[in-house]
């Protein structure tokens, strides 16, 4: 059984402008009825349903505690994934996304990451990670969509070695509308260490 993942923001963009079934009209005037020609049943048939996700399609192909190994369906016969976990505020709300995938030949960096937070961050003020309590790195955005702003991070071993021993993981951010505040994620690290050993390996 699949489980769908969809970007955070683009679910919303797609909520806002798919129209309501309820709202869909005809050019049949009102009190009129149309007749299925002679011989022909007006019973709706159906349709073969296809099983399984849809080309470029995200799903998650399997969990490893708090992390998704999220897939995207593409036209051969491996498909692409990465470590994937969805980032909330304390009411729940999902705010930020992180999906992890490891390097070949990254030289330093043994696994890159891609972070995306809402659009309205102050880009300036850059984005924090750190691990239980311990202090954190920063890093700077590398580009805005209309999805939200990403960052594309480059994990050194004894970042992943942090990973790997530490229960949670911080990751801030500063408003653009509230410069003067900072709001922290938590991310879990429950599972990392089964999903990483795992997870796809990319040429750099």
């Amino acid at each position: 059984m699949f489980r769908y993942l969809t970007p955070l923001s683009l679910a919303a963009l797609m909520a806002l402008g798919t129209p309501a079934l309820a709202q869909t009209t005809t050019d049949e005037p009102a009190g009129t009825t149309t007749e299925a020609p002679a011989g022909e049943s007006v019973l709706d048939m159906g349709n073969p349903v296809a099983e399984g996700p849809k080309l470029g399609e995200r799903y998650s192909k399997a969990k490893y505690g708090d992390w998704d190994m999220a897939c995207i369906k593409i036209d051969a016969d491996v498909d692409p994934c990465s470590l994937l976990q969805i980032l909330r505020d304390e009411d729940g709300n999902a705010v930020a996304e992180m999906s992890l995938f490891r390097l070949e030949d990254g030289g330093q960096a043994v696994a890159g990451a891609t972070i995306i937070v809402p659009l309205e961050t102050l880009l300036p003020s850059q984005l924090t990670v750190s691990v239980d309590g311990a202090p954190g790195k920063r890093y700077s955005y590398s580009f805005c969509n209309p999805i939200g702003c990403v960052a594309q991070i480059g994990l050194t071993q004894a970042d992943i070695d942090a990973f790997k021993k530490g229960s949670k993981a911080m990751v801030s951010l500063v408003p653009a509308p509230a410069p003067d505040q900072v709001v922290t994620l938590p991310m879990s690290l429950v599972g990392f260490t089964a999903g990483y050993d795992v997870v796809d390996v990319v040429s750099n």
